[in-house]
């Protein structure tokens, strides 16, 4: 059958799943982005468009409209890269299948895990372990009652609108320390236009290995067909980058690698009928012994290439599913692989964990080690040298520890 993948986005999640599609088919694949990031402009099979308003509605179907009649003798996967963009989709699903075949939950579910506020009201009572969390409204400017334990966690309910106002020391996450510093950042973030609500959560102790990453994929008809579980050994370093993932293991828990946490987690998706590709972000918290969620995103992660590394192409699994309608057998991934975005030397010396780093080293010596961004079918010269340069800057970047 004569089909295509279009990818909407350039940044490395774009990057590793064009990856994934010229692993199984060494053919070129287009990409539509709304500005070039050298993740996928420096690359040797992709072909980038760029349309700097692809984030307005009534660009982004006119751009996919003409693609889709361009390409109208072919079935074309279309494969969103950031939640703005899987956010696009959804809401627009009818006019878009006319010309694509794509797997994402239904916008009531979309709405659920991408508006934090939503999330934790539609979902305390589903059998998830969650931090305790208080929702301020920016909008509304009303007074804190609540008393904190500090340090505690602040971040934006509606991730989408939040980046639509930058504004100087803006973060992703923020770590408060203090009732003062609460009422500084909420004040800044306020005053940058946003209006929608802000997630105000206990911190649960631990450093970055006390974090988890657990990808899904459910099939068009809501039918769960693969899991991981994975800890993770460091995050981002950067205010923007924080709580991004750039090193992980995925079948390792040095706390023991519990199954009926992740088919929990699997019930939980079941129970809401959910499709596509979804990660958990989790964290342990060894005062009670429970794995808590602290999101869901509708989509594959930035760090989701280690299950192409063991096998399981992410790409396959939707051509499988939308083009053959292959019906599989759910598949708890347990194989053991490190994920990185950072050179080995960052890693030997920033890991922390000593339980977690001799599993490390121990799986590199294996050779059961990958990183997304370096793989050998890119031929762009220029694309090698930015990774040298890269990895060199986040020898730099690890300086600063703290969070």
């Amino acid at each position: 059958m004569d089909f295509d993948v279009l990818f909407i986005g350039t940044d490395i999640n774009a990057y590793y799943m064009a990856r994934c599609y010229h692993e199984l088919y060494h053919k070129k694949v287009d990409m539509i982005g709304k500005q070039a990031m050298s993740f996928t402009s420096l690359s040797s099979f992709i072909n980038v468009m760029i349309v700097p308003d692809l984030g307005d509605t009534k660009v982004f179907i006119d751009v996919l409209e003409k693609y889709g009649e361009k390409h109208k003798s072919k079935k074309i996967i279309l494969v969103a890269t950031n939640d703005a963009y899987v956010r696009l989709i959804v809401e627009n699903e009818e006019l878009l299948k006319k010309y694509f075949l794509f797997n994402y939950p239904r916008l009531d579910i979309i709405n659920n895990v991408l508006l934090k506020d939503n999330f934790y009201e539609a979902f305390k009572d589903s059998g998830l372990d969650m931090p305790k969390t208080y929702i301020y409204s920016c909008k509304e400017k009303s007074n804190i009652e609540e008393e904190f334990t500090y340090p505690l966690v602040l971040k934006a309910s509606n991730g989408v609108e939040y980046y639509k106002h930058e504004f100087e020391g803006m973060s992703k996450v923020y770590k408060i320390k203090t009732e003062e510093e609460l009422y500084e950042v909420i004040k800044q973030i306020e005053a940058s236009g946003y209006e929608d609500t802000l997630i105000i959560q206990e911190f649960i102790p631990g450093d970055d290995s006390a974090l988890f990453d657990s990808i899904f994929y459910c099939s068009k008809d809501s039918e769960v067909q693969l899991m991981t579980f994975a800890q993770i050994g460091l995050q981002e370093r950067t205010h923007t980058g924080v709580g991004n993932c750039t090193v992980l293991v995925n079948g390792y828990d040095e706390n023991g690698y519990k199954e009926e946490v992740i088919y929990n987690l699997k019930k939980f998706m079941e129970k809401i009928g959910y499709q596509g590709f979804a990660e958990f972000d989790l964290k342990y918290d060894y005062r009670d012994g429970k794995y808590k969620v602290f999101e869901i995103n509708p989509r594959q992660a930035r760090s989701s290439y280690y299950l192409a590394a063991c096998g399981h192409n992410l790409i396959k699994y939707l051509v499988d599913d939308l083009i053959y309608n292959k019906k599989k057998e759910p598949v708890l991934m347990k194989d053991k692989m490190v994920l990185s975005f950072v050179p080995k030397g960052v890693i030997r010396k920033y890991v922390t964990n000593p339980k977690l780093k001799a599993e490390i080293n121990r799986l590199i010596k294996e050779g059961k080690f990958c990183r997304p961004l370096h793989y050998k079918g890119d031929k762009c010269f220029k694309r090698k040298v930015y990774l040298l340069l890269r990895d060199i800057n986040y020898h730099k970047k690890y300086k600063n520890l703290e969070w």
